[in-house]
């Protein structure tokens, strides 16, 4: 297989979408509880593969090259709790250095970030997106399953930025009667920073998290509290394929961003593949099967390349566009095994 292939090669799934994006879980383990994807009355203290359970830095390197040599041009690190891979910025700067990554971001709830973002800057981190669902500590302790602090977390930006990180996401999970009223505080906040607060639809992805309709509160809700606060205006998506609706503020402080799976999804323009810490590779972030990329990294990057590519070939999944549907997958894989 040649692995400089012309770009008209790279495979496209049955819809015709490209694979351009990959989300690589490091770790499962998570030291939060978050309600919406690890509660803790569903999931031990003490989950979490072994070391030997985990795809180790050469496997890891062998699969973004092979991701890379059929189109993957974005790379996003997630977890669990990215943070907790020992010797991360080790790993970020093999994968700085792969020939076709041109944007490296990595997603951490940020309670770690401020030991670690100096080091992540120097291996050649491009990117972060900090997960933060309150402001108040209360609500913010509540979210977080009674693990985190959210000055921990503010520190931990802060750190971010004196290492040079700039134009942060800051993701917000909105659930009905948890965190809604955060909203308008994060926004507060965060205005005039150049980091992009984006609000997340609350979804049914995994098993454990007892999704209910009702709790969901959709981008529009949101959108219409906020301009009624603070004037906003459209923008244009940067690329296609953009998960996040985006709004500037009227008055020149910045912009906010909706990720609306629920209430108006974008599976039409998805071209995100994830792999799990242990080497499993899942086409929608509601798949309930993955596929076992380990026997093919022992082969080589190539022979990765070539299986990716046909597997993705035969992809046909819209979860979020059939939801509700007799038609549509009753089993999902939980958000911390693939880092939503």
């Amino acid at each position: 297989m040649n692995l400089a292939r012309p770009l008209q090669a790279f495979p496209h799934d049955r819809l015709g979408r490209p694979l351009r994006d990959l989300r690589l879980s490091l770790i499962d383990a998570c030291n939060f509880r978050c309600g919406y994807c690890m509660p803790a009355d569903r999931i031990p203290d003490d989950h979490g593969l072994d070391a030997a359970g985990r795809l180790d830095f050469e496997q890891i390197e062998t699969l973004v090259r092979g991701f890379a040599a059929i189109g993957v041009h974005k790379l996003r690190l997630t977890g669990g709790e990215p943070l907790l891979r020992k010797r991360l910025p080790e790993l970020v700067a093999r994968l700085a250095r792969i020939p076709g990554i041109d944007d490296l971001a990595l997603t951490t709830n940020g309670s770690l970030l401020a030991a670690h973002a100096g080091a992540l800057r120097e291996a050649g981190l491009h990117r972060l997106t900090v997960s933060l669902d309150a402001l108040d500590p209360g609500v913010f302790g509540a979210m977080s399953g009674g693990r985190g602090e959210v000055g921990a977390v503010l520190d931990g930006i802060a750190a971010a930025e004196a290492a040079g990180f700039r134009a942060m996401k800051i993701n917000c999970v909105v659930q009905r009667g948890a965190n809604e009223d955060q909203v308008l505080p994060l926004l507060e906040h965060f205005r005039g920073s150049g980091h992009v607060v984006r609000f997340i639809e609350y979804m049914d992805v995994g098993t454990c998290n007892g999704w209910r309709q009702d709790e969901v509160v959709t981008s529009a809700q949101l959108r219409d509290r906020i301009a009624a606060r603070w004037p906003l205006h459209p923008l244009q998506s940067q690329y296609r394929g953009e998960v996040a609706e985006r709004y500037a503020f009227a008055d020149g402080a910045g912009e906010v961003g909706f990720v609306s799976s629920v209430s108006a999804p974008f599976c039409g323009d998805c071209h995100r593949a994830r792999v799990s810490a242990d080497g499993r590779l899942y086409t929608c972030l509601f798949a309930g099967e993955g596929h076992d990329l380990r026997p093919l990294l022992a082969q080589g990057e190539a022979a990765l390349a070539s299986h990716v590519a046909a597997l993705w070939s035969r992809r046909g999944d819209r979860y979020s566009e059939i939801r509700g549907n007799p038609q549509a997958p009753r089993k999902h894989i939980e958000m911390y095994l693939i880092g939503g």
